[in-house]
């Protein structure tokens, strides 16, 4: 059975609203990310990401009241990630109308954090995001390492094995973020799709670099069972409707 390409517009939320940069940094002001979330649907986005990318104590709150006025607005999957701690932040998110959860920084931090939202919730609400870059000089057998706190730290820990062990402690979809990519608009990093793919027996969300409508489909060749973008959507540059448009016209299914 063939399998349709997703395709995801990414909104990171700092404070309540939707920022980009380039590497995590010079964010900008994108829009109200409510409103954001209602035009995408309307375009024909087939889920929403939201990453509170600052995750701060004092901005959780924020976060919970954009995901219930984004759940009632909406009608498409939604999955929302950072600052992740516990199954209790799990359960006031869906409690909240996310459908899935993205792990990053605390499930590296500590690895049974995957297993108890798996026993909890099921591996079908839990995504984990890897923000990796490569790294050629810290000796990961991949050369590609895994980095926490918005790629602003790394960990010597090798991506492809972090996605390995992740997968068999229970995580149901791989959310594939490249750092060095971000926001670069210069495509997605093929290389990284294509060595995730090669271990990653669940599907696989390809984010960082888009910037034209081919970008989309060369991430699906590597490896990628769905395609993630931010500004490129976010100011103009290309629709939802461009982008399955293009899949389609390559021969790929679509929803």
């Amino acid at each position: 059975m063939t399998v349709a390409v997703r395709v995801i517009p990414c909104l990171d939320v700092a404070g309540g609203r939707v920022v980009k940069g380039v590497n995590f940094v010079d964010l900008r002001d994108a829009g109200d990310p409510v409103e954001m979330a209602r035009i995408y649907d309307a375009e024909g986005a087939d889920e929403i990401t939201f990453l509170d990318i600052t995750a701060s104590a004092d901005e959780r709150e924020t976060t919970y009241d954009v995901v219930r006025r984004t759940a009632e607005t909406v009608f498409i999957p939604l999955t929302v990630g950072g600052g992740i701690r516990s199954t209790t932040d799990v359960d006031r998110l869906l409690r909240a109308g996310a459908d899935k959860v993205g792990v990053n920084t605390a499930a590296v931090t500590r690895p049974a954090l995957i297993d108890e939202i798996a026993a909890e919730f099921g591996s079908q609400v839990l995504v984990l995001s890897v923000d990796a870059r490569c790294a050629p000089g810290t000796g990961t057998p991949s050369g590609f390492e895994v980095t926490t706190h918005g790629g602003r730290s790394g960990t010597g820990q090798d991506a492809l094995a972090w996605i390995s062990e992740a997968i068999g402690r229970g995580v149901g979809e791989i959310l594939l973020n490249s750092m060095d990519a971000d926001g670069t608009r210069a495509g997605y990093d093929l290389r990284m799709i294509r060595s995730a793919r090669a271990v990653s027996s669940v599907p696989l969300v390809a984010s960082g670099g888009a910037g034209k409508v081919t970008d989309f489909e060369t991430a699906v060749a590597a490896g990628a069972d769905a395609v993630l973008a931010a500004s490129v959507f976010h100011f103009g540059q290309l629709r939802i409707g461009d982008v399955k448009a293009a899949l389609q016209e390559a021969g790929l299914a679509i929803r």
